[in-house]
């Protein structure tokens, strides 16, 4: 062969040998053949390496390593994954394996660390993600895996992102990144700042997992950063607690407004006001069991559809009870505890032998489903509504209560039954209405209740005490005293239990009760009822 050919053959072997096609295989095919490795340190250079590569099957590959579906076949050494469907690709073309050739898989080996570099990696990969909300969960992934193989793709991200909160997410990420580099001492102050400005948990695991290697001025910043962080923290718990405490003082007040009535106006105390509660609630199942057979796409009106009923049934067997058994026990305070006690009993065996002993399912409709982010309070959308529905409920009630001939009766007998019966109004019908009325109340507290807690014949038995403190604590028969009563209790009840614990918690919300009906034995807002009569 003649020297030109030679000389041409030569540089197309070049070429060939150079081209950029060969130069990132090379890379990729050692990412790939990393994964197939005992050492960590390896599989994470692959996974870091793959990631940079752009590789189409880049993604899917780290999606299955960090779900446990990416394994080494024994026979040959490849990378192959499996798909949700049960599928088993190859990793570096996605092509199917056939026959036998999926047999003998070794999983590829994962630890917390390599999770980490896996979500910091599978972050940067969808940076640019033309979705919002993609890129915002990328730039989380990014933070919490602290990666800094990950700073050219943030720096690339934010020159071309124009969302404040997904730059303010992105800004955090490389903050993040930056410390764990030897990048000035200043820069890493400046990142600092950065993330104590996220001021969450995450911020602080961060900053307080900085190493002694770092500069004495960064540490001192990081241990400044994480005390403000824990007084934050501290204040957003105190509110979320406060939150949580509201959120039981609106179950409180349910359960005890319809037991603050029938107490005010008729003096019986009603053991099985919480058997109420636990109609009003399986009312709801029923309902819900009903469309569920027959209407399904009415699910998310059932809520609506079961307050009604709830009431009609609760209020039903109220008035049952009181024509057939209380009425003929008035003016006997104990043989009327005992006796709604009894009947406590019944309901429940009687709930137990038609639904069975265990818990039911009531579903959450969609639109009471989940929570969003107030600052650093998380507000759930099932205990707000329960707020909201306790609040409508006591303002229909004072409605009722003050503004129609039925409150203005139940007002005065309250007062002076006496007095109320000599001037024509027919107190005993009144109270079988008024006990028909609080046993209601107590039917639609149910369907809250059905939300936040589970189903069963003891459902009542949960809340019978905190409502008779309720009413006691309140005044009895006065709506506002109701109002107050539930939700001082609710909050002191969900600000102790962090220091005191649930059941202890409750005890000193019961030595304070008594202690304070000592000095004021017919509570907050007392009105003036038969009980002083002379």
């Amino acid at each position: 062969m003649s020297l030109l050919p030679r000389v041409v053959l030569l540089i197309g072997l070049a070429f060939a040998v150079l081209s950029p096609a060969r130069i990132e295989a090379a890379p990729v095919d050692e990412a790939f053949s990393g994964f197939a490795s005992a050492g960590y340190d390896t599989i994470e250079k692959a996974i870091e390496t793959l990631a940079a590569s752009g590789h189409p099957t880049a993604e899917a590959v780290l999606n299955a390593l960090e779900g446990g579906n990416l394994f080494v076949r024994e026979a040959d050494g490849a990378i192959v994954y499996k798909t949700k469907d049960g599928k088993v690709l190859d990793a570096r073309t996605d092509a199917p394996i056939a026959g036998n050739a999926a047999e003998s898989l070794k999983p590829v080996r994962v630890n917390n660390r390599i999770r980490r570099a896996v979500k910091a990696a599978l972050g940067s990969l969808t940076l640019l993600n033309p979705r919002t909300e993609s890129r915002r969960v990328a730039a989380e992934a990014v933070f919490k895996g602290r990666d800094p193989t990950a700073l050219p793709h943030l720096e690339a991200a934010l020159a071309k992102e124009k969302d404040a909160g997904v730059r303010r997410v992105m800004e955090q990420a490389r903050a993040a990144a930056l410390l764990g580099t030897d990048a000035p001492e200043a820069a890493k102050l400046a990142a600092i700042e950065v993330i104590a400005g996220r001021g969450d948990l995450e911020a602080r695991a961060l900053l307080a997992s900085l190493g002694r290697d770092v500069p004495p001025a960064v540490a001192k910043a990081a241990a400044a950063a994480v005390a403000a962080i824990d007084g934050r923290l501290a204040v957003w718990n105190t509110a979320q607690s406060v939150y949580y405490g509201i959120s039981l003082g609106s179950v409180l007040l349910l359960a005890a407004i319809g037991l603050a009535i029938t107490f005010g106006v008729m003096g019986v105390i009603n053991m099985a006001h919480g058997e109420m509660v636990m109609l009003g609630a399986y009312t709801t199942f029923v309902v819900q069991e009903t469309i569920r057979k027959t209407a399904p796409e009415l699910f998310d009106y059932s809520l609506a559809i079961a307050v009604p009923l709830a009431f009609l049934v609760a209020a039903a067997v109220g008035i049952l009870i009181e024509r057939t058994v209380i009425r003929f026990l008035y003016g006997r305070p104990l043989e009327t505890l005992l006796a709604t006690w009894g009947l406590s009993l019944v309901l429940q065996q009687g709930v137990r032998s038609i639904f069975g002993p265990t818990n039911r399912e009531v579903g959450t409709p969609a639109w009471m489903s989940g929570a969003f982010e107030l600052g650093g309070l998380t507000l759930t959308y099932n205990r707000l509504t329960i707020i909201v529905f306790a609040v409508v409920v006591l303002a229909l009630l004072m409605l009722i209560t003050r503004f129609t001939p039925f409150g203005l009766r139940m007002r005065a007998v309250t007062q002076n039954r006496q007095m109320a019966a000599s001037m024509g109004i027919r107190t005993p019908w009144l109270d079988s209405l008024t006990f028909g009325l609080g046993s209601g109340i107590a039917g639609i507290a149910g369907v809250a209740l059905s939300q936040i807690d589970n189903v069963s014949p003891n459902l009542g038995q949960s809340y019978i005490i905190d409502s008779f403190m309720v009413v006691v604590f309140g005044g009895v028969g006065n709506l506002w005293g109701t109002l107050v009563a539930a939700l001082t209790l609710g909050v002191a009840n969900k600000l102790l239990e962090p220091f005191a614990g649930a059941v202890l918690g409750k005890i000193l919300i019961l030595v304070f009760i008594i202690l304070f009906i000592q000095k004021r034995p017919r509570g907050l807002f007392a009105l003036k009822g038969r009980a002083v009569e002379s």
